[in-house]
């Protein structure tokens, strides 16, 4: 209800999409909110690149895809006036060698690709149900015991399922060998592939752009956090600006900051065993995204997809702007993985010409990039990764930690959702969540 948190101060740390959800709920109930973000941009993940782009295109380096199903993003984004654009009407596709090691585009079928895949993890996606998809069971153990990679030799994977097992490191940003069965078989007890995707039109960033310009100066930029104290009632919070240190003091905090980042702050108290564990030890998964700008769109084909899984070095390969006019346009590389180095490699050795012919496949052959730009993300500073990743060492009962309140200290980000880890939906969700939190904790009068 509207004045709940009326003369309620609250902290709270990291401008994604995480962070400026959970501050616009906690205004608009009538919260005192301070956002503080390490970076000289607000959006964290989400970063539209326009600058060096011909023709004012763009396209997304970091959250792309909006899927139907996720209701809280479409629904903020509706709420802030930013309409939707429909892309990849056509689905996905895969790129393959041939016998002849041949790159060839391969439709997907009953027995390939995703219905495959689908059809050889339907006993183990069985039991996954009926333990009700919960992390802290004997059937969730023991998939977590087991990685992609052990699966497909233990059931005798044919090639065809072992190309779309490691294709799917663009999804995951892990290899079989290190991506844990339970990951797997979780996001194939749901529905893995969505009919529609959308982008916002105008460019992903406009949403947290929206956001941040409701919160005026309530947002502080190039201000990273240091620690964490909590006592009593009250929160304080060691910051740093411009080489400047100083402190705030609050009612509560939340804390939206990558588990890679948030294991490097010091709490005090500090955190159960449990949470710091699991904080520890939740991996980050590694992701090259690299955008090329072509004079025209050689890849557009009548009746063919805009977008390609591949086990190739250079990952999945999709339309990154089909929604914007022009004969020019943009193709986005996603190497998730070990493909993330792979490309980098291809890059430092042929430049970005070497990633253009890698892409004979889909026509590139005559075609020279006009533009490009590459983000790394295990290399960027305030992310040290692309996404949460759960590999065959993260002990599954840990899971619900990431996302409980220590005291007065709320988390939230793709890695505490268990339903949109990894997506942009979950990062808005967990910010609304914290923020409920931080409500349900004031009106009860405890933390």
């Amino acid at each position: 209800m509207p004045g709940t948190l009326t003369g309620v101060s609250v902290v709270v740390a990291g401008a994604g999409l995480a962070g400026l959800s959970a501050a616009r709920a906690l205004v608009r109930r009538g919260a005192a909110v301070t956002v503080v973000e390490a970076r000289q941009r607000v959006g964290g993940r989400v970063w539209t690149v326009r600058d060096g782009f011909i023709d004012g295109q763009h396209a997304e380096a970091g959250g792309d895809m909006i899927d139907q199903a996720h209701g809280a993003i479409r629904t903020l984004a509706e709420e802030l006036g930013l309409p939707l654009v429909r892309i990849l009407s056509k689905g996905f596709a895969f790129a393959r060698p041939d016998a002849r090691g041949r790159v060839r585009i391969i439709k997907p079928t009953a027995n390939r690709g995703w219905a495959h895949l689908a059809h050889a993890l339907a006993p183990l996606s069985h039991a996954y149900r009926l333990a009700e998809r919960r992390w802290d069971t004997p059937i969730a153990t023991e998939l977590a015991s087991l990685s992609v990679a052990q699966w497909l030799d233990d059931c005798g994977a044919d090639q065809d399922l072992r190309e779309t097992a490691r294709g799917l490191r663009g999804f995951f940003l892990a290899d079989p060998e290190q991506l844990s069965m339970l990951a797997l078989v979780d996001q194939f007890s749901t529905d893995l592939v969505s009919e529609r995707h959308y982008r916002i039109e105008g460019g992903n960033d406009r949403l947290p752009q929206a956001l941040a310009a409701e919160l005026g100066d309530r947002v502080q930029l190039g201000t990273e956090l240091l620690a964490i104290t909590h006592r009593g009632k009250r929160v304080r919070v060691a910051l740093k600006h411009q080489r400047e240190a100083f402190e705030l003091q609050a009612d509560y905090m939340v804390c939206t900051l990558p588990a890679s980042l948030l294991r490097r702050i010091p709490i005090t108290p500090s955190l159960p065993a449990r949470q710091r564990e699991a904080v520890a030890k939740v991996a980050y998964g590694q992701g090259t995204k690299t955008l090329l700008q072509f004079g025209r769109r050689f890849w557009v084909k009548p009746g063919r997809p805009r977008a390609f899984g591949s086990a190739l070095p250079h990952g999945a390969v999709w339309d990154g702007n089909e929604e914007q006019r022009g004969p020019m346009g943009i193709l986005t590389l996603l190497a998730g993985g070990s493909a993330s180095e792979q490309t980098a490699d291809i890059v430092d050795r042929d430049g970005i010409e070497g990633l253009t012919r890698s892409l004979d496949w889909l026509g590139s052959r005559d075609e020279t990039a006009i533009a490009s730009k590459q983000v790394r993300w295990e290399a960027e500073p305030w992310s040290r990764g692309g996404y949460a990743v759960f590999d065959s060492t993260f002990d599954p009962a840990l899971r619900a930690w990431l996302a409980l309140p220590h005291g007065r200290v709320f988390f939230a980000g793709e890695h505490t959702s268990t339903t949109w880890q990894g997506y942009m939906n979950g990062a808005v969700e967990s910010g609304q969540r914290a923020a409920a939190e931080v409500v349900a904790t004031h009106r009860l009068g405890r933390g």
